[in-house]
């Protein structure tokens, strides 16, 4: 089998969806490995180090003709149409947000395996790239926000007087809060931290920050582990609630999101005007229409009262290095459900994690969910119909967060 790793064309995106520690791996398992020219330079990974690895470097047009191709951020049409039929594209696909996408990689007659589709199951927890691209981005907020802040996170004791902590609370305890969490204690802050499902607030102080508990709040996990949409009524008292934490913080986290839907609104504009001169709110849900009121995606901007609001895109794309490291690593584990011992391609779409991430295969739209999202009527025959949720029937959380271009996760408390 010939695995092709072309260059990230989405303009920010440093990542690369195999490192040469990998790549020294499959070669390891008669993996022909060919990767277009300066595909790493972003994640600190130069041509040579994929050669000293085993793999050829190719054109292109070379990568983009491999019998399996693998990637990061969904691919745009131009690279769709580099594709021929019967071949197999592993990436983020935003299989709930891009109909257009998934259209048209059916008609391309690819098999598409989506990343934000891998099933919310014990087994397929190695191949889970939401959440290893979430932990970045949660680390990474906690960073920008501390840098952003202009003022130190832990408590300093100087000759010139006692300077008190950062307060910090994270919105939505899935992997980016529960890791925008865990960072800002280690970074001395004094950290709270909410989220609709009441699993999660023991998380919360497992990690040295304090739950947000609202007693008047039923407890809104679903039976997939995901939190489900609060009422409006539920909603109206959450914001509320928040509104009054909120005026006693420094640094706010928002990751809140929810597969599929606009991002909830936590912090309505009232709750920013109420904030001090000077705090940071950084919503990693901006994609999805964000969590606060005043949050324009990719941009940073200043409430009248002087409270900045970031939205970043793709903070795992600023940890290049790690970030790819981890995927590289969920891309790799996957493949080894898609290859046999002598190094072949093995589509087994009996296996559960391959029907659930398979989102289009031999020209239909093999996904109910993606398949809605893309307005497809016609019912499919074949691999993800009729799947159970954690068998991945429908895709699982869209983050970021999450992670990728579009995606995910930042997430709820979508996983935790």
């Amino acid at each position: 089998m010939k695995l092709g790793i072309a260059k990230e064309s989405v303009e920010g995106e440093r990542r690369v969806a195999l490192v040469p520690e990998i790549v020294s791996s499959l070669v390891g398992k008669d993996v022909e490995v060919v990767v277009e020219s300066g595909a790493g330079e972003g994640s600190g990974h130069p041509d040579d180090e994929y050669e000293e690895a085993g793999a050829q470097l190719v054109d292109g047009a070379e990568a983009w003709g491999a019998d399996v191709v693998a990637r990061v951020a969904v691919p745009t049409k131009d690279e769709i149409s580099k594709l021929k039929s019967g071949q197999v594209l592993i990436g983020h696909l935003a299989p709930l947000t891009s109909g257009e996408t998934t259209k048209a990689l059916a008609d391309a007659g690819v098999t598409a395996l989506a990343m934000e589709s891998i099933p919310r199951i014990t087994r397929a927890q190695a191949m889970d790239a939401l959440s290893s691209q979430a932990n970045v981005a949660g680390y990474a907020a906690a960073l920008l926000a501390a840098r952003e802040a202009g003022r130190f996170f832990p408590m300093m004791t100087t000759a010139a007087g006692t300077v008190k902590p950062a307060r910090v609370m994270v919105l939505g305890a899935g992997v980016a809060g529960l890791q925008a969490i865990a960072t800002a204690r280690r970074l001395g802050a004094v950290v709270s931290g909410f989220d609709v499902r009441r699993a999660a607030w023991e998380q919360i102080s497992s990690l040295g920050g304090r739950p947000l508990e609202l007693d008047f709040l039923e407890d809104l996990e679903d039976e997939n582990g995901y939190a489900r949409p609060p009422t409006e009524e539920e909603n109206e008292k959450i914001r509320e609630a928040l509104a009054e934490a909120a005026a006693k913080q420094d640094v706010i986290i928002t990751t809140a999101q929810i597969p599929g839907r606009p991002a909830p609104l936590l912090l309505t504009a009232d709750a920013v005007a109420a904030m001090s001169p000077g705090s940071v709110i950084v919503d990693l849900a901006g994609e999805s229409g964000g969590n606060c009121e005043l949050t324009e995606a990719g941009e940073t901007i200043s409430s009248d009262n002087g409270v900045k609001v970031i939205s970043p895109t793709n903070l795992p794309s600023e940890m290049a290095t790690h970030a790819s490291q981890l995927y590289a690593k969920n891309i790799e584990n996957l493949l080894g459900l898609l290859i046999d011992d002598e190094g072949a391609l093995k589509l087994n779409m009996d296996d559960e994690v391959i029907a659930g991430a398979t989102i289009t295969h031999e020209g239909r739209i093999v996904n109910d969910r993606a398949r809605q999202v893309a307005g497809v009527e016609e019912p499919a025959e074949g691999n993800a119909d009729g799947a159970s949720a954690e068998a991945g029937g429908e895709p699982a959380a869209a983050e970021p967060a999450d992670g990728a271009p579009g995606e995910d996760e930042p997430d709820t408390g979508a996983r935790s």
